[in-house]
């Protein structure tokens, strides 16, 4: 259960459709009864009630069939996500549900939310773009509209500045960077907009497999950028679409 289907609940009983003893029994027993005990994995389907947002299967190190088996018992009123899905995981969970989503390393079963806000995935380089899509395909999945700039890093910065006035619409941006991570601070001098770097690890030797950005990206002298770890384009994109979402309702309880 998640929220959407407890106000749904409460909705029945508030139209008399469902009984208070039902809606008790059913609110009473979420603690206790939200995880399905596959052996191999305890699925937490009380998730999405805490949070707002259902549980994601990190598909690396899981067999196609265990997350499959996981999906299963995931699939509902939210999209199922599994990121870091193999091409086997991928072929797996289509052939299950045909109408899945695939993108970024990723796959999704289920009806995408009507999207609410505006997250925009930046990125500096082309080779950046893996752990970008990752960061889109995820921010769509939990609920936020997605734009893209793409290869607009510092060593020809005049092609970040043309995209300013995008950057500057946006709830909130995705900022993603390898080799040197200066892009999130040359970005957050520009705009007002909450900014969540993500380092990559994209590089020549002195980058440490990402850890040059990531360092640079936490001593960043432009206020308003957080920083997710190396490569972890899905923290990020979650993160986004829920500072894009409260925006977007922020707006909708003002107009």
């Amino acid at each position: 259960m998640d929220r959407n289907e407890l106000r749904t609940l409460l909705a029945a009983v508030a139209a008399g459709e469902a009984g208070v003893d039902e809606a008790v029994g059913r609110i009473a027993a979420l603690p206790s009864t939200g995880f399905r005990d596959l052996g191999f994995a305890r699925v937490d389907a009380h998730r999405g009630v805490r949070t707002g947002d259902p549980e994601v299967v990190y598909g690396a190190g899981k067999t196609p069939e265990q997350v499959v088996a996981i999906l299963r018992a995931l699939v509902g009123a939210r999209p199922a996500l599994v990121t870091r899905a193999s091409a086997e995981t991928v072929a797996a969970v289509t052939d299950e549900w045909p109408d899945a989503h695939v993108d970024g390393g990723c796959v999704a079963v289920g009806a995408l939310p009507r999207p609410r806000g505006t997250v925009t995935v930046v990125t500096a380089g082309t080779s950046d773009l893996p752990v970008a899509d990752e960061a889109a395909f995820v921010a769509r999945v939990f609920g936020a509209g997605v734009e893209r700039v793409t290869d607009v890093g510092v060593a020809g910065i005049h092609r970040l500045l043309a995209a300013q006035s995008q950057l500057d619409a946006a709830d909130c941006l995705v900022v993603v960077a390898g080799m040197e991570g200066a892009l999130p601070s040359a970005v957050g001098g520009l705009v007002g907009v909450p900014v969540v770097a993500v380092p990559t690890s994209v590089g020549y030797g002195a980058s440490f497999e990402g850890l040059a950005a990531l360092l640079a990206m936490l001593n960043s002298c432009a206020p308003g950028v957080a920083v997710c770890n190396i490569d972890n384009g899905f923290g990020a994109g979650v993160f986004a679409s829920r500072v894009a979402r409260r925006a977007s309702a922020a707006r909708e309880a003002s107009a």
